[in-house]
């Protein structure tokens, strides 16, 4: 069953960027969005969607679990974890590359987020990238 109003925003928007949607991130974020993760940096829409038009072709077979979604005045809580199959090389620096073992990885995190309006305007993801 799908969410609605800010809590539907934000689970959108979670899919959006796992799955690289970037023609839907103009409906679910401000011009002016900031973020971060521990491998991103946005400060702008224009950032982000960028940010998630390259995002590493490493993984296949990603699916989001969201396990709680909640939403306070202009903040919003998601704790998710992501299931993928190590499948690409992934590109650390211009030196180091590790070859996919095809193995299935879990990878749980949690999003802070910011509203503006009906729009996230700021968000934090928190994960341990090791």
């Amino acid at each position: 069953m799908a969410r609605s109003g800010r809590a539907g925003v934000l689970e959108r928007a979670l899919e959006a960027g796992f799955n690289g949607e970037v023609d839907a991130l103009p409906e679910l974020f401000t011009g002016d969005v900031s973020g971060w993760s521990p491998n991103m940096l946005v400060s702008s829409l224009e950032e982000l969607v960028e940010a998630v038009a390259e995002r590493d072709e490493s993984l296949s077979n990603v699916s989001l679990q969201i396990d709680v979604l909640d939403v306070v005045g202009n903040k919003g809580y998601v704790e998710y974890r992501v299931n993928a199959v190590f499948s690409g090389p992934f590109t650390v620096d211009d030196e180091t590359v590790i070859e996919p073992n095809g193995r299935e990885l879990l990878l749980g995190g949690v999003i802070v987020a910011e509203f503006d309006g009906d729009k996230v305007s700021a968000f934090r993801n928190y994960f341990d990238n090791a």
